[in-house]
């Protein structure tokens, strides 16, 4: 059988995300969101926002914001791609995604996506004392990818 791309609600891809994803939680908001479905079943979903970081932000730049899949063979993969696609057909030139620096990055780099960087972890921030945000895993380096619309820049 093979991966098909279909639409699917934030509150859908945040569903499965809250249920199969090892380390993060729901998203707040998306410009849109892509499920992978092997015959009827959604396998896989990718969360597409703004960038977290304001310096990527420049109103051309999108941001996988969540991916997550239920182990399914090449889903990770097929859902980067489509991501890219559909982010380059809407007038977008890069679209980036962050991953921890423990994992390979295999499928990104079999969907055509590069390694540009990487950040160091850093502490939670807490927007107010009075209301402290609460850290649900330790702070790690991660490694950043980015796809650019033509192949480069």
């Amino acid at each position: 059988m093979k991966l098909c791309a279909v639409p699917v609600s934030l509150a859908e891809a945040n569903a499965f995300v809250s249920e199969h994803h090892r380390h993060h939680p729901a998203v707040q908001g998306h410009k849109f969101s892509i499920g992978a479905a092997l015959s009827e079943a959604i396998v896989g979903v990718a969360i597409v926002g703004r960038p977290v970081s304001r310096h990527r932000d420049d109103g051309l730049t999108l941001e996988v914001t969540r991916l997550c899949t239920d182990g399914t063979k090449n889903a990770c993969s097929f859902l980067y791609g489509a991501c890219a696609r559909a982010a380059f057909a809407l007038g977008y030139r890069r679209i980036g995604t962050y991953i921890l620096a423990s994992e390979s990055g295999a499928s990104l780099k079999a969907s055509g996506w590069r390694l540009i960087g990487e950040t160091r972890g850093k502490p939670m921030w807490h927007a107010s004392r009075s209301r402290p945000r609460v850290t649900v895993h330790e702070a790690q380096k991660k490694l950043l990818f980015e796809a650019a619309a033509g192949g480069g820049e």
